[in-house]
C-alpha cells in the first residue's frame, strides 16, 4: 500500500509498504479521508515535544484525524464490523493501569497515540490497523468530510464542556483556526453569544462569514464581560491574556499549545476565583461530536479548504496553499487519489 512517511524534519516520501493485517482484537480499515493538523506540522518542522522527550522518533507515519471503512477483522472480532464506516480514538491506553481503569485512558502514561506517539502508525496511508475497542461507527448522516472532523471536533466539544457555557453566556475564543472555529460552533449551538479573536485578516474574514456575534483582532477587542475564555491558539502570551480577560468566578479553558512555555500568574487566578481547565484529547467527546454532526446541530464542513492525495501532503505540511483551496483552515487528504 502507499503511505506518506516523514523520515526526518522536512524530509518525506510516499512509500510502498506492506499492508497491515487484522490481528486479534483489531481491524484493518480502508482509509477514505484524513485531516492534517498543527501537531503534524510540528512533527514536520521537528518542534514537536514528543520528539525531544523520546515518545516519538523518525520515521513516522502521521494521521490521527481520519475516517474509513472496515475491510477485514481479526479472528475474535465480530464480523459485522466489515463494511461499516468508522472513525476512531487517537488515544490508546494500556487498559490495565489506574488511569485506564478509571476511564481516563487518554492520559495513560503508557498510551499509544495514533500517528503521534510510541510508533503507532497513522492514517496517512491507504490502510490503517486499529483496535476494535477504539472504533466509533459513523451514521449515514455523517459523511466522509464530517467523519474526518470528529477528532478535532471532540477536542472542541470538550473545551465547551470545560467552559460550562449556558444559553445567553458570552464566550470569547482565542484563535480562529480549526479548533477555535469548532469550539465557537459548539458554543453557538448551546445558545451562547460567541466572539473570536484572531490574527490574520484572511482567517478573521472567514470567521465573520460563518456568522458569529463578533470577530476581532486583539487591538479591536471590545471591553466586554466574558463568562468564559477558551484559548485555542498557539501563542505563548495568550494563556495569560485569557486569565486577564475572563470575568471573576468564571472559567478559562486551555486547549491550544504553544511551541514554547506559557506563563500565567496564579495570583490572578486565585484572586479572581477563576476555574482553569486543561484539555488534552478528544476521547471523551467523540460520541457527542458524532451526535452533534449527525443531528445537524454543528456542521463544520465549510472549514475544509481542499482535499488532496498523498502526494500533496508534504506541500501542506510546508505551509503551501493550493490555488483552488478555499479560505477554511483545514486541509484533508484522500489516500485513494
Amino acid at each position: 500500500m502507499r503511505a506518506f512517511v516523514l523520515t526526518a524534519p522536512r524530509e518525506f516520501e510516499v512509500q510502498d509498504l506492506a499492508p497491515p493485517t487484522a490481528t486479534p482484537g483489531s481491524v484493518v480499515i480502508d482509509v477514505q479521508r484524513v485531516g492534517v493538523c498543527g501537531t503534524d506540522v510540528e512533527f514536520f518542522t521537528g518542534e514537536m515535544q514528543y520528539l525531544h522527550e523520546g515518545h516519538a522518533r523518525f520515521p513516522i507515519r502521521l494521521g490521527h484525524e481520519w475516517m474509513g471503512t472496515v475491510a477485514t477483522v481479526g479472528d475474535d472480532v465480530d464480523p459485522s464490523w466489515i463494511g461499516r464506516r468508522v472513525t476512531g480514538d487517537t488515544m490508546l491506553g494500556c487498559g490495565v493501569c489506574r488511569r485506564c481503569l478509571a476511564g481516563n485512558q487518554h492520559v495513560c502514561e503508557f498510551r499509544y497515540e495514533v500517528g503521534v506517539r510510541n510508533g503507532f502508525a497513522g492514517a496517512l496511508a491507504e490502510q490503517l490497523a486499529m483496535p476494535v475497542s477504539a472504533l466509533h461507527a459513523l451514521p449515514d448522516t455523517v459523511d466522509d468530510v464530517l467523519g474526518a472532523l470528529v477528532e478535532p471536533g471532540g477536542n472542541a466539544l470538550r473545551s465547551v464542556w470545560g467552559a460550562n457555557l449556558a444559553a445567553g453566556d458570552r464566550a470569547l475564543i482565542l484563535g480562529a483556526g480549526t479548533i477555535g472555529l469548532l469550539a465557537a460552533m459548539f458554543a453557538k449551538s448551546r445558545g451562547a453569544e460567541v466572539h473570536l479573536m484572531g490574527r490574520s485578516e484572511r482567517s478573521l474574514n472567514f470567521a465573520r462569514a460563518l456568522g458569529f456575534d463578533g470577530v476581532w483582532s486583539e487591538s479591536k477587542l471590545p471591553d466586554l464581560p466574558w463568562d468564559a475564555v477558551i484559548d485555542a491558539s498557539n501563542a505563548p502570551a495568550l494563556p495569560a491574556k485569557a486569565l486577564e480577560l475572563v470575568e471573576p468566578a468564571k472559567r478559562v479553558v486551555y486547549v491550544g499549545l504553544a511551541g514554547s512555555p506559557s506563563v500565567i500568574d496564579t495570583r490572578t487566578m486565585a484572586l479572581k476565583d477563576v476555574t482553569c481547565v486543561g484539555i488534552l484529547s478528544a476521547s471523551p467527546g467523540l460520541a457527542g461530536t458524532i451526535e452533534a454532526y449527525a443531528s445537524g446541530a454543528v456542521d463544520p464542513r465549510p472549514l475544509v479548504a481542499a482535499t488532496v492525495g498523498l502526494d500533496g501532503v508534504g506541500a501542506i505540511l510546508a505551509g503551501q496553499r493550493f490555488d483552488e483551496a478555499g479560505d477554511g483552515p483545514k486541509m484533508h487528504v484522500d489516500p485513494r487519489i
